[in-house]
């Protein structure tokens, strides 16, 4: 996972100047548009009960999106649409710039499209896209080793949509990868991955979602993977919106465990809502054992986390966040964060 400290400082200025002359969508001609955000962010965070000498809990946060800026240039000739996108992070430890998207859709019809290239996976309740989250941390771990979000990979996909249901079935170079969050291993001589969903809405204000994806041993990947994912979301009304999921995760005995979120988001106007969320992780096995022995600071965890969302413009919205993490055999920790979002 990418691991920084974020500090709200002359991107967030940039930010705030730039709503001063937001403006929507920036179509070019009929063909082409370029559409992006840009996300700044303060972050703080206390571990309580660890030592000072412990490297683990050095204040480091693993919100890969939290400092960012994300351009898509997008070609339309219907019915073959192309796509591609530079995203940047600061003080990324490997390249600050990079290429996310890169594929090229084609429109079969009644509903189907297929599509080649290099794209986000299908997988996890919240969004990998800062603008798409309600709030600014995830509510388990999400973009890494068997997160709920598997990111960036290439290969094929095809997908099929109404208004009552959808499914998809991908075919890619591999679901998961040791290159971050940005690509797949770029091979499938060694292994190949896959995922597939399906989502049914049929039902007023409901969306029920299920997901999987496995990668083929081989490569980079001593054991087979896979990972199950399912939410629901419901309207309840024009005020509260609840959601539930629930990510089961096998990479072999050394990869084990599941991920859970319970999710209230509450608009007390257009402008101002409020997230309430309670999520946590739960490992087994040989996955608790190597992160005990340091190789991530987690283990058995419950997450709590309240986060007040303001509306400025149409463009710019800010954030703030407190969780308290209560993990089960390491040292608890308590994040701050203020976050700026500027999209167009």
């Amino acid at each position: 996972m990418t691991k920084r400290v974020t500090k709200l400082g002359g991107l967030a200025a940039s930010v705030l100047t730039l709503a001063a002359t937001a403006y929507a969508d920036v179509k070019i001609n009929d063909n082409f548009s370029i559409s992006g955000y840009a996300a700044a962010s303060y972050e703080y965070q206390k571990w309580k009960g660890a030592k000072a000498t412990d490297s683990l809990f050095d204040g480091t946060k693993d919100t890969p999106s939290a400092d960012a800026v994300k351009t898509s240039l997008t070609a339309n000739f219907k019915p073959v649409t192309g796509v591609i996108s530079l995203y940047y992070v600061p003080n990324l430890p490997t390249n600050e710039l990079t290429v996310l998207d890169a594929y090229v859709t084609y429109d079969v019809g009644n509903g189907t499209t297929i599509t080649g290239g290099k794209f986000l996976s299908w997988m996890g309740y919240e969004a990998f896209d800062t603008p798409n989250m309600a709030q600014i941390t995830y509510g388990a771990p999400t973009v890494g080793y068997l997160g709920a979000i598997p990111a960036y990979h290439s290969g094929v996909k095809a997908e099929y949509g109404d208004k009552d249901q959808g499914a998809g079935f991908a075919v890619v170079d591999s679901v998961y990868s040791p290159n971050g969050f940005a690509k797949g291993d770029g091979e499938l001589k060694h292994n190949a991955g896959f995922e597939t969903y399906y989502t049914y809405k049929a039902i007023q204000d409901f969306t029920f979602w299920a997901g999987l994806v496995y990668d083929t041993a081989g490569g980079f990947q001593p054991h087979s993977v896979w990972m199950g994912d399912v939410w629901v979301q419901y309207q309840v009304n024009k005020e509260i919106q609840v959601a539930a999921e629930v990510t089961d995760k096998n990479g072999g005995p050394a990869f084990k465990g599941w991920d859970w979120l319970l999710f209230l988001n509450y608009a007390a106007t257009d402008k101002l809502s409020t997230v309430f969320r309670i999520s946590g992780e739960q490992l087994s096995g040989a996955t608790k054992a190597a992160a005990l022995a340091g190789a991530n600071p987690r283990s058995n965890y419950i997450q709590y986390t309240i986060g007040p969302s303001a509306k400025i413009t149409d463009n710019l919205t800010v954030r703030a966040e407190v969780s308290f993490y209560n993990y089960k055999d390491t040292a608890d920790k308590t994040f701050l964060g203020l976050q700026g979002i500027f999209k167009f």
